[in-house]
């Protein structure tokens, strides 16, 4: 018996329950802690930018290349002047000389690629690869003694502009003929003709032509004479055909820059549902 008259053992009994109910409530602060430190996990990813993995930044690109030729106005596609250069070495000089291809006109889009080309295998094989569109536009040099035409054919990726580009390489055989200077050019980008004054202008014989591709795009090229003088061997005049080389190759890659050059990586910028 204690003092006050009651009985100790009734205090010993109650002792237990009250520390396991001190216990359950640290435990259940712990849970909440944890739950809240989970919770606020979860916010800061959401609120974080997202990182886009290696295969998904390839996605992104290819996607944002591919409706370039969609997106990008005419007039940046093809510009109204391209500088380009002739080397030194044509010169017999010192320094190269700078000069610009001037643009004449922008012809519509043609959407039956085998139309914007000069031979039924090379539209046989931009058709084979699912092509688009083929787009196209006319340049003069400086002096206007040199016309080109420059051809974007649009395929669905890479590999099958590769494969299209293969379609437009010449027979064996032509190519011999060409090798010798008694064949015809290899298939490629049909001349752009203009109605009006322009057309007995610019409607001219191609001298030289090719073709490469730069990401899905096909890009053509083919240049010749602003006067139509019928085909010529050009190797007989190397400073014609420098000229004319050069400049069908200045303007070309700024047409494939424009559309293929590798865009910045991409970034989300970490709302959700980014």
């Amino acid at each position: 018996m204690y003092a006050d008259g009651t009985d100790g053992s009734r205090r010993e009994r109650g002792a237990p329950a009250g520390r396991g109910r001190r216990a359950a409530a640290v435990i259940a602060l712990i849970l909440g802690l944890a739950g809240f430190a989970v919770s606020a996990v979860g916010v800061a990813i959401q609120l974080l930018p997202r990182h886009f993995s290696a295969g998904e930044q390839r996605q992104i690109k290819a996607w944002e290349i591919m409706r370039r030729w969609q997106t990008t106005p005419a007039g940046q596609i093809f510009p109204a002047s391209v500088p380009y250069q002739l080397p030194a070495s044509v010169l017999h000089d010192v320094a190269p000389l700078h000069l610009e291809a001037l643009r004449i006109g922008i012809a519509p889009q043609e959407s039956d690629c085998a139309k914007a080309v000069t031979s039924a295998a090379a539209g046989a094989a931009l058709r084979k690869n699912g092509c688009e569109a083929v787009l196209r536009a006319t340049y003069v040099d400086a002096t206007r003694s040199y016309v080109m035409t420059v051809g974007v054919a649009v395929l669905p990726n890479a590999a099958a502009a590769t494969s299209a580009d293969s379609g437009l390489a010449p027979p064996r055989l032509t190519a011999a003929r060409a090798a010798s200077g008694r064949g015809g050019l290899a298939a490629g980008v049909q001349v752009v003709s203009f109605g009006g004054a322009k057309a007995g202008v610019y409607d001219y014989h191609r001298q030289i032509s090719t073709s490469y591709t730069a990401g899905p795009y096909l890009i053509m090229y083919a240049a010749g004479y602003a006067d139509s003088r019928p085909r010529v061997p050009v190797k007989d005049d190397l400073y014609s055909d420098a000229e004319m080389t050069f400049m069908a190759k200045g303007v070309a890659r700024s047409v494939a820059h424009t559309l293929a050059a590798a865009p910045a990586p991409p970034r989300c910028p970490g709302t959700p549902g980014c």
